[in-house]
Protein backbone atom coordinates (compact mmCIF):
# COMPACT_ATOMS: atom_id res chain seq x y z
CA UNK A 1 0.00 0.00 0.00
CA UNK A 2 1.09 3.14 -1.14
CA UNK A 3 1.93 5.72 1.62
CA UNK A 4 -0.23 9.29 2.27
CA UNK A 5 1.82 12.06 1.40
CA UNK A 6 1.27 14.61 4.41
CA UNK A 7 -0.41 18.07 3.22
CA UNK A 8 1.68 20.99 3.41
CA UNK A 9 0.73 24.60 2.95
CA UNK A 10 1.14 24.29 -1.11
CA UNK A 11 -1.59 21.39 -0.96
CA UNK A 12 -4.22 23.81 0.95
CA UNK A 13 -3.31 27.08 -1.30
CA UNK A 14 -4.01 25.30 -4.74
CA UNK A 15 -7.22 24.09 -3.16
CA UNK A 16 -8.12 27.21 -1.46
CA UNK A 17 -7.32 29.12 -4.64
CA UNK A 18 -4.79 31.57 -2.77
CA UNK A 19 -1.30 32.27 -1.81
CA UNK A 20 1.01 30.05 0.27
CA UNK A 21 1.85 33.13 2.41
CA UNK A 22 -2.00 34.09 2.97
CA UNK A 23 -2.34 30.22 3.50
CA UNK A 24 0.57 30.89 6.67
CA UNK A 25 -1.03 33.81 7.99
CA UNK A 26 -4.27 32.46 8.28
CA UNK A 27 -3.37 29.16 10.23
CA UNK A 28 -0.84 31.23 12.96
CA UNK A 29 -4.11 33.48 13.39
CA UNK A 30 -2.98 36.45 11.64
CA UNK A 31 -4.19 39.52 9.58
CA UNK A 32 -4.98 40.92 6.37
CA UNK A 33 -7.53 38.97 4.80
CA UNK A 34 -11.20 38.50 4.69
CA UNK A 35 -13.74 36.19 6.49
CA UNK A 36 -14.30 34.39 3.45
CA UNK A 37 -10.61 34.01 2.82
CA UNK A 38 -10.10 32.38 6.61
CA UNK A 39 -13.20 29.98 5.76
CA UNK A 40 -11.97 28.77 2.40
CA UNK A 41 -8.59 28.09 3.68
CA UNK A 42 -9.75 26.57 6.81
CA UNK A 43 -12.55 24.23 5.21
CA UNK A 44 -9.16 23.07 2.82
CA UNK A 45 -6.62 22.43 6.39
CA UNK A 46 -9.88 20.43 7.57
CA UNK A 47 -10.34 18.28 4.21
CA UNK A 48 -7.00 17.31 3.58
CA UNK A 49 -6.65 16.55 7.08
CA UNK A 50 -3.46 19.26 7.47
CA UNK A 51 -0.83 18.91 10.47
CA UNK A 52 1.16 21.45 11.02
CA UNK A 53 4.87 21.13 11.72
CA UNK A 54 5.43 23.03 15.03
CA UNK A 55 8.86 23.07 14.57
CA UNK A 56 8.64 24.84 11.47
CA UNK A 57 5.86 26.87 13.04
CA UNK A 58 8.38 28.39 15.60
CA UNK A 59 9.86 30.16 12.93
CA UNK A 60 7.82 32.36 10.92
CA UNK A 61 8.58 34.72 7.30
CA UNK A 62 12.33 35.27 6.62
CA UNK A 63 13.23 32.88 9.81
CA UNK A 64 11.45 35.34 12.70
CA UNK A 65 11.12 33.26 15.49
CA UNK A 66 7.59 32.80 16.94
CA UNK A 67 8.56 31.55 20.28
CA UNK A 68 7.89 33.02 23.39
CA UNK A 69 9.51 32.11 26.83
CA UNK A 70 7.36 31.95 30.11
CA UNK A 71 8.66 31.48 33.33
CA UNK A 72 6.43 31.86 36.34
CA UNK A 73 7.67 30.52 40.46
CA UNK A 74 5.42 27.19 40.28
CA UNK A 75 3.35 25.30 38.43
CA UNK A 76 1.23 24.50 41.75
CA UNK A 77 -0.40 27.98 42.06
CA UNK A 78 -4.20 27.59 40.66
CA UNK A 79 -3.23 31.32 40.33
CA UNK A 80 -0.71 30.86 37.87
CA UNK A 81 -2.40 28.44 36.40
CA UNK A 82 -4.76 30.90 35.27
CA UNK A 83 -2.58 32.63 33.63
CA UNK A 84 -0.17 30.57 32.33
CA UNK A 85 -3.41 29.33 30.40
CA UNK A 86 -4.46 32.74 29.32
CA UNK A 87 -1.04 33.36 28.31
CA UNK A 88 -1.15 30.23 25.86
CA UNK A 89 -4.29 30.55 24.43
CA UNK A 90 -3.72 34.64 23.56
CA UNK A 91 -0.20 33.14 22.35
CA UNK A 92 -1.96 31.06 19.96
CA UNK A 93 -4.55 32.89 18.75
CA UNK A 94 -1.89 36.08 17.60
CA UNK A 95 0.40 33.22 16.09
CA UNK A 96 3.39 32.49 18.49
CA UNK A 97 3.81 29.46 20.68
CA UNK A 98 4.68 28.96 24.42
CA UNK A 99 8.15 27.71 26.20
CA UNK A 100 7.42 27.45 29.69
CA UNK A 101 9.50 27.33 32.43
CA UNK A 102 9.69 28.00 36.75
CA UNK A 103 11.95 28.87 38.81
CA UNK A 104 10.81 27.85 42.34
CA UNK A 105 11.43 31.89 43.23
CA UNK A 106 15.16 30.86 43.02
CA UNK A 107 16.51 33.65 40.46
CA UNK A 108 19.61 31.14 39.92
CA UNK A 109 17.01 28.89 38.10
CA UNK A 110 15.50 31.29 36.35
CA UNK A 111 18.38 32.20 35.44
CA UNK A 112 19.62 28.45 34.12
CA UNK A 113 16.45 28.66 32.49
CA UNK A 114 16.56 31.87 30.64
CA UNK A 115 20.42 30.25 29.17
CA UNK A 116 18.63 27.02 27.88
CA UNK A 117 15.53 29.09 26.60
CA UNK A 118 18.41 30.92 24.31
CA UNK A 119 19.67 28.50 21.95
CA UNK A 120 16.05 28.40 20.88
CA UNK A 121 16.10 32.02 19.48
CA UNK A 122 13.07 33.39 21.07
CA UNK A 123 10.88 36.39 19.90
CA UNK A 124 9.91 37.53 23.37
CA UNK A 125 10.32 36.76 27.07
CA UNK A 126 7.60 37.08 29.84
CA UNK A 127 9.33 36.19 33.62
CA UNK A 128 6.76 36.27 36.70
CA UNK A 129 8.52 38.87 39.10
CA UNK A 130 11.43 41.33 39.32
CA UNK A 131 14.14 39.19 41.12
CA UNK A 132 16.80 39.18 38.59
CA UNK A 133 20.34 37.94 38.36
CA UNK A 134 22.83 39.98 37.43
CA UNK A 135 23.23 37.42 34.63
CA UNK A 136 20.09 37.18 34.13
CA UNK A 137 19.98 40.90 32.70
CA UNK A 138 23.35 40.34 30.98
CA UNK A 139 21.19 37.43 28.84
CA UNK A 140 18.75 39.12 28.15
CA UNK A 141 20.31 41.95 26.90
CA UNK A 142 22.38 39.97 24.55
CA UNK A 143 19.12 38.18 23.08
CA UNK A 144 17.86 41.82 22.33
CA UNK A 145 13.89 40.67 22.60
CA UNK A 146 11.44 41.97 24.39
CA UNK A 147 10.94 41.41 28.13
CA UNK A 148 7.77 41.40 30.08
CA UNK A 149 7.81 41.12 33.56
CA UNK A 150 4.50 40.02 34.99
CA UNK A 151 2.59 39.56 38.69
CA UNK A 152 4.77 41.82 40.55
CA UNK A 153 4.44 45.35 39.35
CA UNK A 154 7.76 47.70 38.74
CA UNK A 155 8.16 51.25 37.65
CA UNK A 156 11.74 50.52 36.82
CA UNK A 157 10.76 47.18 34.35
CA UNK A 158 13.38 45.77 32.21
CA UNK A 159 11.62 46.45 28.86
CA UNK A 160 7.85 46.45 30.05
CA UNK A 161 5.81 45.44 33.31
CA UNK A 162 2.15 44.18 33.74
CA UNK A 163 0.96 43.66 37.12
CA UNK A 164 -0.17 44.90 40.55
CA UNK A 165 1.35 46.15 43.68
CA UNK A 166 1.84 43.52 46.57
CA UNK A 167 2.34 45.76 49.27
CA UNK A 168 -0.70 47.46 48.07
CA UNK A 169 -3.06 44.83 48.16
CA UNK A 170 -1.61 43.82 51.81
CA UNK A 171 -2.00 47.36 53.20
CA UNK A 172 -6.25 47.32 51.76
CA UNK A 173 -6.54 44.05 53.78
CA UNK A 174 -4.92 45.17 56.58
CA UNK A 175 -6.86 48.77 56.80
CA UNK A 176 -10.07 46.61 56.38
CA UNK A 177 -9.16 44.42 58.93
CA UNK A 178 -8.52 47.28 61.23
CA UNK A 179 -11.83 48.75 60.25
CA UNK A 180 -14.03 45.73 61.95
CA UNK A 181 -11.96 46.28 65.00
CA UNK A 182 -9.71 44.05 65.18
CA UNK A 183 -6.82 44.77 67.03
CA UNK A 184 -4.06 41.74 67.97
CA UNK A 185 -3.40 40.60 64.47
CA UNK A 186 -1.16 37.45 63.35
CA UNK A 187 0.12 36.62 59.61
CA UNK A 188 0.76 32.75 58.79
CA UNK A 189 2.78 32.47 55.44
CA UNK A 190 4.91 30.33 53.43
CA UNK A 191 8.06 30.06 51.66
CA UNK A 192 10.12 32.20 54.39
CA UNK A 193 12.95 34.10 53.14
CA UNK A 194 11.76 33.38 49.32
CA UNK A 195 8.63 34.90 48.09
CA UNK A 196 9.55 38.25 48.41
CA UNK A 197 6.16 39.03 46.87
CA UNK A 198 4.47 37.59 49.92
CA UNK A 199 6.76 39.58 52.25
CA UNK A 200 5.44 42.66 50.82
CA UNK A 201 2.04 41.57 51.10
CA UNK A 202 2.53 41.17 55.00
CA UNK A 203 4.68 44.75 55.08
CA UNK A 204 1.61 46.59 53.33
CA UNK A 205 -1.04 44.53 55.49
CA UNK A 206 1.41 45.53 58.76
CA UNK A 207 1.89 49.44 58.01
CA UNK A 208 -1.83 49.66 57.55
CA UNK A 209 -2.52 48.10 61.15
CA UNK A 210 -0.41 50.53 62.46
CA UNK A 211 -1.34 53.23 60.57
CA UNK A 212 -4.81 52.33 62.16
CA UNK A 213 -3.76 51.57 65.81
CA UNK A 214 -3.97 47.92 65.35
CA UNK A 215 -0.85 46.06 65.56
CA UNK A 216 0.72 42.90 63.74
CA UNK A 217 1.42 41.17 67.09
CA UNK A 218 2.50 37.63 66.14
CA UNK A 219 3.96 35.72 62.46
CA UNK A 220 4.01 32.52 62.05
CA UNK A 221 6.16 31.98 58.45
CA UNK A 222 7.04 28.65 57.27
CA UNK A 223 9.34 27.04 55.08
CA UNK A 224 6.89 24.69 53.08
CA UNK A 225 5.05 25.50 50.10
CA UNK A 226 1.75 27.65 50.42
CA UNK A 227 -1.20 24.53 50.81
CA UNK A 228 -3.75 23.60 53.05
CA UNK A 229 -2.03 21.45 55.15
CA UNK A 230 0.66 24.37 55.73
CA UNK A 231 -2.22 26.84 56.63
CA UNK A 232 -3.68 24.34 58.87
CA UNK A 233 -0.04 23.68 61.04
CA UNK A 234 0.41 27.57 60.95
CA UNK A 235 -2.40 28.69 62.26
CA UNK A 236 -2.18 25.43 65.05
CA UNK A 237 1.20 27.08 65.45
CA UNK A 238 0.66 30.43 65.89
CA UNK A 239 -2.32 29.98 68.33
CA UNK A 240 -0.07 28.32 70.74
CA UNK A 241 1.88 31.11 71.32
CA UNK A 242 -0.67 33.63 71.03
CA UNK A 243 -3.99 32.78 71.85
CA UNK A 244 -5.48 36.79 72.83
CA UNK A 245 -5.71 37.28 68.53
CA UNK A 246 -8.76 38.36 66.79
CA UNK A 247 -7.47 38.18 63.26
CA UNK A 248 -5.33 36.11 61.04
CA UNK A 249 -4.00 37.16 57.93
CA UNK A 250 -2.67 34.35 55.15
CA UNK A 251 -0.35 34.09 52.46
CA UNK A 252 -3.09 32.58 50.58
CA UNK A 253 -6.73 31.69 49.90
CA UNK A 254 -5.62 27.67 50.04
CA UNK A 255 -3.44 28.41 53.45
CA UNK A 256 -6.97 30.54 54.98
CA UNK A 257 -8.87 27.70 54.20
CA UNK A 258 -7.18 25.32 55.92
CA UNK A 259 -6.30 27.26 59.03
CA UNK A 260 -10.21 27.94 59.17
CA UNK A 261 -10.15 23.64 59.31
CA UNK A 262 -7.86 23.97 62.48
CA UNK A 263 -10.19 26.44 63.96
CA UNK A 264 -13.58 24.45 63.20
CA UNK A 265 -12.11 21.59 64.69
CA UNK A 266 -11.12 23.42 67.72
CA UNK A 267 -14.06 24.75 68.30
CA UNK A 268 -13.34 28.18 67.20
CA UNK A 269 -15.93 30.03 65.66
CA UNK A 270 -15.34 32.37 62.19
CA UNK A 271 -15.32 35.60 62.44
CA UNK A 272 -16.88 35.67 65.87
CA UNK A 273 -13.76 34.41 67.96
CA UNK A 274 -11.32 35.43 65.04
CA UNK A 275 -11.47 37.11 62.14
CA UNK A 276 -9.65 35.26 58.93
CA UNK A 277 -8.19 36.95 55.46
CA UNK A 278 -7.03 35.12 52.13
CA UNK A 279 -5.63 36.23 48.88
CA UNK A 280 -6.20 35.59 45.71
CA UNK A 281 -10.30 34.89 45.12
CA UNK A 282 -9.74 31.34 44.97
CA UNK A 283 -12.52 29.18 43.78
CA UNK A 284 -12.77 27.41 46.95
CA UNK A 285 -13.12 30.83 48.46
CA UNK A 286 -16.43 31.52 47.43
CA UNK A 287 -18.43 28.11 48.17
CA UNK A 288 -17.38 28.33 52.25
CA UNK A 289 -20.25 28.44 54.77
CA UNK A 290 -18.73 31.97 55.55
CA UNK A 291 -17.35 33.64 52.06
CA UNK A 292 -13.77 34.24 52.95
CA UNK A 293 -12.59 38.00 52.83
CA UNK A 294 -9.73 37.80 49.99
CA UNK A 295 -8.09 39.84 47.56
CA UNK A 296 -9.41 39.32 44.15
CA UNK A 297 -5.89 38.67 41.19
CA UNK A 298 -7.29 39.34 37.69
CA UNK A 299 -4.78 36.73 36.56
CA UNK A 300 -6.45 35.71 33.07
CA UNK A 301 -6.73 39.55 32.49
CA UNK A 302 -3.23 40.04 33.18
CA UNK A 303 -2.47 36.50 30.74
CA UNK A 304 -4.04 38.56 28.18
CA UNK A 305 -3.02 41.97 28.86
CA UNK A 306 0.42 40.52 28.85
CA UNK A 307 0.53 38.18 25.26
CA UNK A 308 -1.40 40.96 23.49
CA UNK A 309 1.29 43.76 24.92
CA UNK A 310 4.20 41.44 23.46
CA UNK A 311 3.09 40.81 20.06
CA UNK A 312 2.40 44.63 19.58
CA UNK A 313 5.99 45.31 20.71
CA UNK A 314 6.67 42.73 18.34
CA UNK A 315 4.91 44.43 15.38
CA UNK A 316 6.32 47.52 16.04
CA UNK A 317 3.22 49.09 17.78
CA UNK A 318 3.16 51.79 20.42
CA UNK A 319 2.25 50.21 24.09
CA UNK A 320 2.58 51.65 27.54
CA UNK A 321 5.86 50.32 29.45
CA UNK A 322 3.90 50.13 32.89
CA UNK A 323 0.62 48.58 33.06
CA UNK A 324 -1.10 48.50 36.59
CA UNK A 325 -4.25 46.66 37.20
CA UNK A 326 -6.77 46.74 40.37
CA UNK A 327 -6.95 44.18 42.75
CA UNK A 328 -9.92 45.00 44.71
CA UNK A 329 -10.57 43.76 47.72
CA UNK A 330 -13.66 41.16 48.35
CA UNK A 331 -15.21 41.76 51.88
CA UNK A 332 -16.84 38.38 52.36
CA UNK A 333 -18.01 36.94 55.79
CA UNK A 334 -15.11 35.82 57.50
CA UNK A 335 -13.51 39.07 58.77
Amino acid sequence: MARRTKANLEDIARGAGVSKMTVSRVLRGGTGFSEETRDKVMAEAARLNYLPNRLAAAFGSAGASTLVGVCVPRFTSSLFGQVLEALNANFTRLGYQTMIGSHDQVPADEELWIRSLASWQPAGVLLAGTRHTAETQALLRDLAVPVTEIWDLTTAPLDMSIGFSHHDSGYDMGRFVASRGRRRVGYVGALAGVDTMARARQAGFEAALQDAGAALVASEVMHDRPGFYAGYIGTETILSRRRDLDALYFHDDEMAIGGMAYLRAKGISVPGDIGVAGWGAMEAAAILPHRLTTTEIPAARLGKLAAEAMVMRLRGDAVRDVQVLPTPLVPGATV
